[in-house]
């Protein structure tokens, strides 16, 4: 794998698991979760914690990047989902 595979799928499962745990996005799924197993259960838990869901998140993101990391439309993606993650971080950081 390339540097730049690596870091476009580092960028990409920080992005993807920020919008599973804290993103207004995707409130309704965390909010389905809660209520299906309850506040308190471990599936609650583990979709609202970031250290949690990027374990998934890697794991797709790796296998893919094995599978298709050469390929442009994977790298486009990444890279979309990369620049994202890094101008959330610096919008926050400079507000």
């Amino acid at each position: 794998m390339s540097a730049l595979v690596f870091l476009l799928s580092l960028g990409t499962v920080c992005r993807v698991t920020r919008f599973i745990t804290k993103d207004a996005l995707a409130a309704r799924f965390r909010s389905r979760v809660a209520d299906r197993f309850g506040d308190d259960s471990q599936q609650a838990y583990l979709v609202s914690c970031g250290w949690c869901v990027s374990v998934w998140v890697a794991a797709a993101v790796t296998a893919l990047a094995y599978w298709a990391g050469d390929e442009t439309w994977y790298q486009a993606g990444a890279m979309v989902l990369t620049l994202s993650y890094l101008t959330g971080l610096a919008g926050n950081w400079l507000d």
